[in-house]
């Protein structure tokens, strides 16, 4: 069938799944997934035949909204909160899934650069990281406690003001996303390259493991939300740069809306990471090696999981429930 003539004999059903995104509440569910089923059909078939025709990114743009649009009418739960974290989140999250594999390609190439300069250039870590923090790190590491800087201050203290710092870190990389992601990258790069500059002066010293008990306790949750929040300020920018089928200013308002949620998904890792910095890190030293390995694998299991395993999980769910409404 020529394409011209396909476009033709669907464009009402396409109508149809427009006008029931617009209206805030969808009467008929079980119709609207019943249409949606044709509308992957449609889709499918453009992918077969129509391989380079914008056709397919406007169906498939229109197939992401209709399937958002059905599970939140289908949802049970009364706690918005709850329905936010539980099925909103992880939906945008797979929809999006592509910024937030650019947002670790760069960020672990960003550690690569820093661990490959200071391996080749002496000066790179002082350069990065500042004289102080060396010198005092180096007089820490002669003392045995190479992680000592994380003891200063008080608990509550370091709490508030670790978490307000890596908040601040996160909505930065974040808001840089109005630059079409330019300044995302850059953000990314920075604190990629610090990272890997920071290992492997402790492994230049042989003070490799003892940094990792120490430091990891709470970054892994710190790091792995900043990526994450990375990824939300590549969303912003590909909504700008890349509006396909809709109008700059909605596909501007579009990702603006979806970023947003994705950073403040975050915000529970990010607290949660500064109370271990603040209240558990200090103690890292003394601490068994056995627990200190299961709290970062616990945390680091339980970030990864919402934000790389649960997404596919919620999207093959509703995948599931619509199919039986055939």
């Amino acid at each position: 069938m020529r394409e011209i003539a396909f476009i033709k004999l669907n464009k009402e059903k396409w109508l149809q799944f427009e006008k029931a995104i617009k209206q805030k509440k969808t009467d008929n569910p079980d119709e609207l997934a019943r249409l949606y089923l044709h509308l992957i059909n449609d889709l499918a078939y453009a992918q077969t035949y129509y391989k380079k025709s914008k056709l397919i990114v406007y169906l498939n743009d229109l197939a992401v909204k209709v399937f958002q649009r059905i599970y939140q009418t289908k949802r049970q739960e009364s706690n918005h909160f709850l329905y936010f974290f539980k099925t909103e989140i992880p939906l945008l999250l797979y929809t999006y899934k592509r910024y937030m594999l650019y947002a670790f390609v760069v960020f672990g190439l960003s550690v690569l650069i820093g661990v490959i300069s200071a391996m080749h250039e002496d000066s790179f870590v002082r350069l990065i990281l500042g004289d102080d923090y060396v010198n005092t790190t180096l007089k820490n590491i002669e003392n045995g406690n190479p992680t000592a800087i994380y003891k200063g201050g008080s608990n509550w203290g370091s709490f508030i003001g670790i978490t307000f710092n890596n908040l601040k870190v996160g909505l930065t990389s974040f808001a840089f996303g109005i630059s079409g992601g330019i300044g995302t990258g850059y953000v990314l790069l920075q604190n990629g390259i610090m990272l890997g500059a920071f290992q492997y002066f402790f492994e230049q010293q042989g003070v490799f493991w003892k940094s990792v008990k120490g430091i990891w306790i709470h970054g892994a949750m710190e790091i792995f939300a900043i990526v994450i929040e990375g990824a939300a300020g590549f969303i912003l920018g590909a909504s700008i740069l890349f509006p396909k089928t809709h109008t700059r200013l909605n596909s501007f308002k579009t990702g603006l809306r979806n970023s947003i949620k994705i950073v403040i998904s975050t915000f529970p890792f990010t607290i949660a990471a500064g109370f271990l910095e603040g209240f558990i890190t200090r103690y890292a030293n003394d601490m068994p090696i056995l627990l200190a390995l299961c709290i970062i694998l616990g945390t680091l299991s339980l970030i990864s999981y919402y934000y790389l395993v649960y997404p596919f999980i919620v999207h093959k769910k509703i995948h599931t429930e619509i199919g039986l409404k055939k």
